[in-house]
């Protein structure tokens, strides 16, 4: 980690309100984040994993810091890459009496316009981006919807757009009405959810078509929370690229978009998760704050 990258912990957060990201030649992200655990009695044996860190490099974007910390001193804290090239952060603790906090910070770097992840060809073919989850999974209307798109599209790109404005319209975003294991079919049929209901269901569709896909999850500026968008796999030469687009909002993912990680689904990428022993509740509470300390 540079001493350039430390410094921009200590810059000031730009207004992104005037600010044109996807234009810019330039631009460094700033990310903090924390995760508190509250529990009403001793919580035993804490094995608990986080998938918080932005990849090292993602398209055209490059970590150059990051750090995370555990609040309990006795901690036992090991890092290591999963299968699909995401951070994941493994914490054990023996005892934790009250209380534990996880506290993120990464510092992510653009140099040039911005460009989506490039992957080798045999991405197109990958069957964890082109098989049914149980997030995932397609029923009828679904498959329906998916062959009506395919009818109705020049080419994958295009069937994205589509599938990612129909989403859009189909799912209404409400908090609390859906949870993280509600699956692509009953996020649908109810007509509300969250960024991960509406990805989990523009992958259904997308998978049914024999179009690969894949989950992100991430930070968007100006969210409070974390947020999830997919990236369909296209060719480019002989290579492929994965093309981000965000269904919760219809669109294209762009320059404020911040991916961490990519999976299969949700339960791939869960950015906290864990088990312990006892008869203690735990409760979570969160924040963030993702910013930019340089457009140009």
């Amino acid at each position: 980690m540079t001493s350039e990258a430390r410094a921009q912990l200590d810059l000031p957060l730009l207004d992104p309100a005037g600010l044109d990201l996807d234009a810019a030649e330039q631009v460094t992200y700033v990310l903090h984040q924390r995760f508190r655990y509250d529990y009403d009695g001793p919580a035993y044996e804490l094995d608990h994993r986080l998938v918080v860190v932005p990849r090292a490099r993602h398209g055209s974007l490059r970590r150059r810091l990051h750090s995370v910390e555990v609040s309990v001193p006795d901690a036992r804290v090991v890092t290591r890459r999963d299968a699909y090239g995401n951070v994941v952060v493994k914490v054990g603790v023996d005892v934790v009496p009250a209380s534990v906090e996880f506290t993120v910070v990464a510092v992510v770097e653009r140099n040039g316009p911005r460009l989506d992840a490039l992957l080798p060809q045999s991405a197109l073919t990958d069957p964890r981006w082109l098989r049914h989850t149980r997030l995932t999974a397609a029923d009828e209307f679904i498959r329906d919807m998916a062959t009506d798109l395919r009818r109705a599209s020049t080419d994958h790109l295009d069937f994205a757009e589509r599938c990612c404005t129909q989403v859009r319209s189909a799912i209404a975003y409400e908090y609390g009405v859906t949870s993280h294991s509600t699956a692509a079919p009953a996020a649908l049929a109810g007509g509300r959810g969250v960024c991960q209901d509406h990805a989990h269901v523009a992958l259904a569709i997308c998978r049914a078509a024999g179009i690969p896909a894949r989950y992100v999850s991430g930070h968007l500026i100006g969210d409070s929370g974390t947020h999830a968008w997919i990236e369909v796999v296209v060719p480019e030469g002989d290579r492929a690229r994965a093309i981000a687009f965000d269904p919760c909002n219809g669109s294209r993912a762009g320059a404020r978009h911040l991916p961490v990680a990519a999976g299969r689904d949700y339960a791939d990428v869960a950015p906290t998760s864990g088990r312990y022993s006892g008869e203690a509740s735990g409760v979570l509470t969160a924040d963030k704050q993702l910013g930019v300390t340089v457009a140009a």
